[in-house]
């Protein structure tokens, strides 16, 4: 399949790891030309020189970094982005997670996930979706979360905060009417990322149980109406994406890669 994605220029927010990285592959791998970004630079560059080797010479890799929460490094982000010729497609993937007790999170603590898994999407949306709408193409994906359809209770900040970018991707994506410009979301299930690995190992030294055995257990336990019973890969969430930015008639959608979790029609 032709998706006809050679030398469209890629932000890929928080892609130094995990679900962004393989989604900035992808995208390399179709021949576009992608901006690795993350909190560092150094890191940045050492993931944008790894994925040039990987990909061979099929699309081009720049590094830029910045702090998301921080309107101020955004700016100078975008700005960075202007000086390249400007951003055809948009990946907000940047989110942070943890498991917490809803009664321990302080309003600090909600203010913060707002500012990063929310605001840090509007900011850059809010800078190119305009411009997208100029040049007459543009793509936007929100990376969501099942969680944003079946909130999770031990993680009740990150479960709204994953709504609100389904929300915010339909009310984009209504502005889009009749242009060749679309948001979208994507809505990951469980996905091994370097994330969640570490989340079972510490779940694993605070229970004193193998890794293993928790992982084992883990679908079985907590989430019995998985079809797929097994954790995603990121490689599928990043060809997910990839696709539904290839896809002109698909616009407003919440693309769900949850392995069926959701039982619903």
């Amino acid at each position: 399949m032709q998706l006809n994605l050679e030398n469209k220029r890629v932000l890929v927010s928080g892609s130094t790891a995990g679900i962004g990285r393989a989604v900035a592959k992808a995208y390399l791998n179709e021949g576009a030309e992608v901006i690795i970004h993350g909190r560092t630079l150094e890191r940045c560059q050492e993931v944008a020189d790894q994925l040039v080797q990987e990909c061979a010479a099929n699309g081009r890799v720049h590094a830029i970094a910045g702090d998301l929460s921080d309107a101020a490094q955004t700016d100078a982000l975008l700005a960075k982005a202007d000086e390249l010729g400007g951003i055809d497609i948009l990946i907000n993937n940047t989110g942070i997670f943890e498991v917490k007790a809803f009664e321990e999170i302080s309003d600090d603590e909600w203010m913060h996930y707002f500012n990063v898994n929310i605001m840090s999407a509007v900011r850059l949306s809010r800078s190119l979706l305009p411009k997208m709408q100029q040049r007459g193409f543009g793509r936007i994906v929100n990376i969501s979360s099942e969680c944003g359809i079946k909130p999770l209770g031990q993680m009740v900040h990150y479960s709204v905060t994953k709504t609100a970018l389904i929300s915010l991707s339909r009310a984009l994506a209504e502005l889009t009417k009749g242009q060749d410009v679309t948001v979208n979301s994507v809505l990951p299930g469980p996905t091994w990322t370097e994330g969640v690995e570490n989340y079972f190992d510490t779940l694993s030294e605070s229970e004193g149980k193998p890794v293993q055995e928790l992982t084992d257990n883990y679908f079985t336990e907590h989430e019995p109406t998985s079809l797929l019973q097994r954790f995603v890969q990121v490689e599928e969430v990043a060809n997910a994406t990839v696709y539904l930015t290839s896809n002109r008639a698909m616009n407003g959608q919440s693309l769900r890669v949850e392995g069926g979790i959701i039982r619903a029609l």
